[in-house]
């Protein structure tokens, strides 16, 4: 998945003129799409994800919510250490919230309205004067762009011009400030049919197509869904904790994939039953970081 390259394949006689030169061929590489659930933002993979989008080592990403606003808030004010076993009552009183053994004050979601209101009605007024509406995909863009900070994923995304799709971006505090957006200066749209036609027309124009997903569902299904229109992603690799007795998407196995067409028969695939905070930073240390140190 990371190595291949186009000109590793024989030149095919109907092959499109854009691709017959050896120097384009060489250049192609397989698109990897990347999927993540939110937490793994909120609790400790922030910093990896960070590497493979700032040196373009993935070509998309997928995640949801809150995937996309704690790199936000990260930027804004701090997050703390604290213990998974905290009474939630008396931290209610308190005015934190617990995201695992991390404690997040009130105090960080007033910062982010702050910040993000200005950017709506901007964006709100962008939207009239030119009658173009928004997708979740230009949204986060956006978002990345004025953030201005290398901390963020998103920032790197919108330097490096990765599309970063979030199919279920009112789902957290997000969707709170749209909502309280929507009273106050109503009227701003986020058309999700352009975003799934861009994910979709991406996997399909795709030489070689490779998925990494940490964790399931909606980020998970998005990425596989997208991989039948184009008969199956090449390269597939899974990383949770899912068993298929759960009757989740996360616990489905590669083989199932097959069966929908969404991963390829023969195709590279492999699930790796385990915390993805303890192994996908190995994994990236000893490929993607890896290769980065040796150049």
């Amino acid at each position: 998945m990371r190595k291949w390259r186009l000109s590793d394949e024989p030149l095919a006689e109907d092959e499109d003129e854009k691709y017959r030169s050896p120097e384009i061929r060489s250049e192609t590489k397989c698109n990897i799409f990347l999927g993540y659930t939110s937490n793994l933002i909120s609790s400790g993979l922030r910093e990896v994800i960070l590497f493979l989008v700032k040196h373009k080592h993935v070509a998309a990403v997928v995640t949801t919510a809150g995937g996309i606003e704690e790199d936000l808030i990260k930027c804004l004010g701090n997050t703390y250490l604290a213990d998974f076993n905290l009474d939630g009552a008396d931290l209610r009183r308190r005015g934190m919230n617990r995201i695992g053994n991390l404690i997040i004050p009130n105090d960080n979601y007033c910062k982010f309205e702050d910040w993000l209101t200005p950017i709506l009605d901007a964006m709100l007024a962008e939207q009239k004067e030119t009658g173009e509406v928004w997708t979740p995909r230009r949204f986060i863009h956006r978002l990345g762009k004025e953030i201005n900070n290398e901390e963020s994923v998103y920032y790197w995304a919108y330097k490096n011009d990765i599309p970063v799709f979030c199919p279920a971006l009112t789902d957290g505090s997000i969707g709170d400030m749209i909502y309280f957006h929507s009273f106050k200066n109503p009227g701003l749209v986020l058309d999700i049919v352009q975003d799934i036609r861009e994910l979709n027309e991406k996997s399909r124009k795709s030489r070689k197509a490779g998925m990494i997903v940490l964790g399931g569902g909606v980020c998970k299904h998005q990425i596989a869904n997208a991989m039948l229109i184009r008969n199956g992603a090449d390269y597939s690799v899974f990383i949770n904790t899912g068993q298929e007795f759960d009757g989740s998407d996360s616990g489905a196995r590669p083989d199932e994939a097959v069966s929908w067409g969404k991963i390829r028969a023969g195709a590279e695939a492999v699930k790796v039953f385990a915390d993805a905070t303890l192994v996908f930073p190995m994994l990236v240390a000893a490929t993607f970081a890896k290769d980065y140190q040796t150049s």
